[in-house]
């Protein structure tokens, strides 16, 4: 599976699925959620993270991550046919280094620049009740602001009500519990992709939707 269709050079809209992951659970849902975009013909996933912000201003990151995915820039954005945000929960929050991220991207609201474009979003906390739904609630704002149009997980997809782990109608999730060494498992995999194949196909029909009305 390619992720990045910038290095290999084609056309196809894609789906930017934008992570911050600090212990690697996040960084695999956001895998897997990007399996389920390359699924569907058309179009593919384009995976970028962000760096770790610091108290100390000193402190500088390096220009190429040494592994996953690389930085996103604005034009990542600006560019995509539909968004996939990612991030572990902080105080039922995303992380700071994603929202100064999304800080950012004020000349892409006054322009609006991302309105009409299809999100979802996903996260993983160390507990069942970490503050998952309320950190997706809350990644979902600026997106809201942004006039993207939000997309979750449907219960057509019947290991939301199944799941004894990660999940939620809000978007796909991950208990990675107290040390953080609990794997992905099974359901939560399976979502990840559902959740993926979801924003692909409805950021095809809302591309054609905009093409049509110019």
């Amino acid at each position: 599976m390619s992720s990045d269709s910038a290095t290999r050079g084609t056309d196809l809209p894609y789906v930017l699925v934008l992570y911050y992951s600090r212990h690697g659970a996040t960084r695999t849902l956001a895998d897997e959620l990007a399996k389920g975009v390359d699924s569907v013909a058309g179009i593919e996933a384009r995976l970028r993270t962000v760096p770790a912000v610091s108290p100390v201003s000193e402190a500088t990151a390096p220009a190429i991550p040494e592994e996953g995915a690389i930085y996103v820039e604005e034009d990542d954005l600006r560019q995509c046919a539909g968004l996939a945000l990612g991030s572990p929960t902080r105080f039922g929050n995303m992380a700071a280094p994603l929202k100064y991220f999304l800080d950012t991207t004020s000349g892409l609201w006054m322009n609006g620049v991302l309105v009409d474009r299809p999100a979802t979003a996903f996260t993983s906390t160390a507990s069942l009740h970490g503050g998952q739904e309320s950190t997706l609630l809350t990644m979902l704002i600026p997106l809201l602001h942004h006039g993207m149009v939000y997309a979750g997980v449907p219960y057509s997809e019947t290991r939301l009500i199944h799941t004894r782990s990660g999940g939620t109608p809000y978007g796909t999730s991950h208990v990675a519990g107290a040390d953080g060494s609990r794997e992905v498992d099974d359901d939560e995999r399976h979502l990840a992709r559902a959740q993926g194949r979801r924003i692909a196909e409805l950021s095809l029909g809302l591309k054609r939707m905009r093409e049509a009305r110019g």
